[in-house]
């Protein structure tokens, strides 16, 4: 259930506004008092700030070059280029891109076969309270997928319920782990309601959408779409 680094890029680079706008955030909280302290400290601090917030673009966006330059390697295969590419950015890189980078490093030793190496990279991920929602959701997928064959179904369950509800963006991989884990405990009166949302969520994949209906009518459940009902009475 592991999806390729490359699968992820567009939403890697879809985070870079916000992540910039959070560092200037940051700047003000940290210096703000400081502005009022008068006219000369008010030169020196907007000073700072400017070269400060130009080095700071700088450094952004060599990271996004970085990445670019990482996720060009791993789409033609090239693995030994895009390593130390990673491995810098998961070291020195701002939140967003140390997170990139290390989520990408778990999908190559995923890819390699290296399941434990795989599986600490979406864990430290996951447990990062440094790193956005999205990257700490996303790893946290992919570390239960990583693990779901060797894990108990409660705790999968207890790992993502909070994903697995019908609108959230993760809901088709998040909702169809907890709904296979309810049936491992033998709740199917737990598990057709989430298959059947699936079934009918137009923004899942038609793939996911078509394993849905099959669980759910195995369970007595009709989770036939509304539009595909239509087609049928034509």
């Amino acid at each position: 259930m592991a999806l390729k680094p490359t699968d992820n890029e567009s939403f890697y680079r879809e985070v870079d506004e916000e992540l910039r706008r959070e560092q200037l955030t940051g700047f003000w909280r940290r210096y703000g008092k400081a502005v009022i302290g008068g006219a000369i400290i008010l030169l020196v601090v907007i000073g700072g700030y400017l070269y400060w917030q130009h080095r700071e673009t700088e450094k952004a966006g060599a990271h996004a070059e970085a990445l670019n330059a990482a996720f060009d390697d791993l789409q033609a295969g090239k693995l030994k280029e895009a390593g130390p590419r990673l491995d810098a950015l998961a070291k020195d890189g701002t939140p967003g891109y140390r997170a990139a980078a290390l989520l990408a490093k778990a999908d190559i030793a995923m890819s390699e076969g290296k399941d434990k190496d795989a599986i600490a990279g979406f864990k430290a991920v996951a447990e990062n309270d440094d790193f956005a929602a999205p990257y700490r959701e996303l790893a946290l997928i992919r570390w239960t997928a990583a693990e779901f064959d060797t894990l108990p179904p409660a705790q999968v369950v207890d790992r993502l319920k909070g994903l697995a509800v019908a609108g959230n963006p993760w809901f088709g991989s998040a909702g169809e782990m907890v709904a296979i884990a309810h049936m491992k405990q033998n709740k199917p009166e737990l598990a057709g309601p989430i298959f059947a949302a699936m079934a009918k969520d137009a923004q899942l994949p038609d793939t996911i959408r078509s394993r849905a209906i099959q669980m759910a009518s195995s369970l007595g459940i009709d989770a036939v779409p509304a539009e595909a009902a239509a087609k049928e009475v034509k």
